[in-house]
């Protein structure tokens, strides 16, 4: 009876979400009683809810005739996260100690038919993390975020790079909710604070010839990564929410906030077009109106970023006048 077996998982799943959102909503101790009867369960349920919870390594305090108290939760915690974004589209959020590449995950699974759609992987650790154009991304544990957002979107091809706009305005405006931050975005998919780079997104897709079939979004962004924990390559140009606001941020809220924001703008895309959120990732550019040199390949360009066209290409000004539409390329912005 697999149908009736993955209902009563689901629902036991969803207990331990319902207990910590209401812990999480209450600074004071929560009654046995007061949660038995909000959520219909018994008091010995409750009771096994939370010993499994503590297992898990969230400090959740119980004192006899007052009830319990979430002290702490684990730094990296489906169970908080799927409580923070319960009720959305995401069907699925599972965290990994390590992986080779949360892309590489996401990609191997979903070539199952229907498997996986709508869910966030996310890894402490990643063995072999990926940029663009091959790069590695440097993944250590315990420190910062690596995910990966799987999708069958409703998209016409030519509108695939909407997803990397999306993402990036969804991740800038998630930091800056809960950092305060001025995060920019510089084209085509990093984000950037005070000109170093504070995370990169990595959207693979597998398309027809006007549709999209299959999306993969890989985020990674610097969380509570210090100095001394970049190679002397990439010190100059690299940096943290934590250097950037000398204090360390939770991975769960972050996550939870990207993945809030990314299902409105999504939702924004699907039921309104692109207008509205490519006027808002100009707004959060660090690129658009600034000069640039642009290097693909061979072919280096030098000019003014003057705008990017209704599909996210770049386009820019050159010396002589002339206006080249650009896909893709690294950017170096020129004082």
């Amino acid at each position: 009876m697999p149908d009736r077996n993955g209902k009563i998982i689901d629902m036991v799943r969803r207990m331990a979400e319902d207990i910590l959102n209401l812990l999480k909503k209450c600074d004071e101790y929560y009654s046995g009683a007061k949660i038995s009867a909000e959520l219909g369960i018994t008091r010995a349920a409750v009771w096994k809810k939370i010993i499994a919870l503590r297992k898990k390594g969230f400090v959740i305090e119980a004192v006899p005739s007052k009830g319990y108290r979430l002290v702490r939760s684990p730094d990296l915690s489906a169970d908080y996260i799927k409580a923070a974004v319960r009720g959305g589209i995401w069907k699925d959020i599972i965290v990994y100690d390590t992986v080779a590449s949360t892309n590489e995950l996401a990609m191997a699974v979903a070539a199952r038919e229907g498997a996986w759609v709508n869910t966030v992987i996310i890894a402490d650790s990643q063995e072999r993390g990926k940029g663009r154009l091959g790069r590695k991304w440097v993944s250590p544990p315990g420190k910062n975020i690596y995910m990966s957002i799987l999708l069958r979107p409703e998209l016409d091809t030519r509108d695939a790079t909407m997803l990397t706009l999306l993402t990036a305005v969804a991740c800038t405006q998630a930091i800056k909710k809960i950092s305060g931050l001025p995060v920019s975005i510089k084209w085509p998919n990093d984000l950037v604070l005070s000109g170093k780079k504070l995370g990169g997104i990595l959207t693979e897709i597998r398309a027809d010839i006007d549709k999209v079939n299959l999306a993969v979004i890989g985020i990674g962004i610097n969380v509570n990564a210090e100095n001394e924990d970049f190679s002397e390559e990439i010190r100059p140009i690299a940096t943290s929410i934590k250097e950037g606001a000398g204090k360390c941020s939770s991975r769960n809220e972050l996550i939870a906030g990207i993945l809030k924001q990314f299902e409105r703008d999504y939702g924004i895309l699907i039921s309104q077009g692109k207008q509205s959120l490519l006027d808002e990732w100009k707004a959060l550019s660090s690129t658009v109106g600034k000069n640039v040199k642009v290097a693909m390949g061979d072919e280096t360009l030098i000019g003014l970023a003057e705008d990017i066209d209704d599909n996210g290409m770049l386009i820019l000004k050159l010396r002589s006048g002339l206006r080249r539409k650009i896909s893709s390329g690294d950017i170096t912005l020129l004082r």
